[in-house]
């Protein structure tokens, strides 16, 4: 069979790098970080705020887009937008990293850039959030780009159908969702549910393994303790098959955040992550017997 497509996530290449961690910024270069998703069999690539301002001193944004290009990496994932929602001092810091996301997704082509919700899991309204999602999802659209929501089990949105819920009440077609395996799982969603999502509100699929329990907090077991793919417990091929179903056919994001990895040399890391991945479409398109 041919190879599904994959995309490298940034916390993939990141190396020992995590969000939340102080200096999120990578140790590597974005150029042996692209090179690397490359020679390992990755066909999309993704980066975070953090990088991007070193990334463009060095490289220019027409450098970066030329590397992305010359690897086959086209197809480029950037991220991550909080406190979008929120007032004050939160809601300045958040306006810098949205300008800059948005500048850089239209001058490389983004397809999209992931969003967040309230990891704290404070009280909210409803109303405001579609409306400022609304309005996000308005300038990703000007800029040529989309906006994906990634629920979160410990956030105020906790649930893919829940996400769901916002963003059609938003009602903006640049503006969609992030499927991601670990916290559809950890938010005990059933994988086959996921099969009825609207292919037109799917942005983005991320993919990796985790343990039968949490280890630790939520927080410290997805950012800590992920696992490459079949080192689990995780259904991965029955969630593949059921957002094949809801008619996505990616690329698909690998996003394996863990102490493991990060200990590991970046050409290890993406060889194995892209070599672990792929067995599980192998065994999602293998007929059952």
């Amino acid at each position: 069979m041919s190879e599904a497509p994959l995309l490298a996530t940034c916390w993939l290449t990141a190396g020992d790098a995590a969000p939340k961690r102080g200096d999120e910024r990578s140790q590597f270069a974005l150029r042996d970080r692209i090179e690397a998703a490359a020679a390992a069999g990755f066909g999309a690539f993704g980066f975070a705020h953090p990088d991007l301002a070193p990334a463009v001193d060095r490289y220019g944004m027409q450098g970066i887009r030329s590397m992305l290009e010359d690897n086959g990496l086209a197809y480029l994932e950037l991220e991550f937008i909080g406190d979008w929602w929120s007032d004050g001092s939160a809601r300045a810091r958040s306006d810098v990293v949205r300008r800059d996301l948005l500048l850089a997704a239209e001058e490389l082509g983004a397809h999209h850039i992931k969003v967040g919700v309230d990891m704290a899991d404070g009280p909210w309204a409803f109303d405001h959030w579609v409306a400022e999602f609304a309005a996000l999802a308005e300038e990703a659209r000007q800029s040529g780009t989309l906006v994906a929501l990634e629920p979160m089990p410990f956030g105020n949105i906790k649930t893919v159908a829940e996400a769901l819920r916002l963003v059609e009440a938003a009602g903006h077609e640049a503006g969609g969702l992030l499927v991601d395996i670990w916290h559809v799982a950890r938010a005990n969603t059933p994988f086959d549910q996921l099969a009825a999502l609207p292919a037109d509100r799917i942005f983005g699929v991320e993919l990796d393994d985790a343990a039968p329990a949490p280890v630790g907090s939520l927080w410290e077991d997805t950012v800590n303790h992920r696992r490459f793919c079949g080192d689990g417990v995780l259904d991965i091929p029955a969630f593949i098959n059921a957002l094949e179903r809801a008619g996505w056919s990616g690329p698909w994001g690998v996003e394996v955040v863990s102490d493991q990895l990060r200990a590991m040399s970046l050409s290890d890391a993406v060889a194995t992550a892209h070599r672990t991945t792929q067995r599980q479409f192998d065994a999602a398109l293998r007929p059952a017997r």
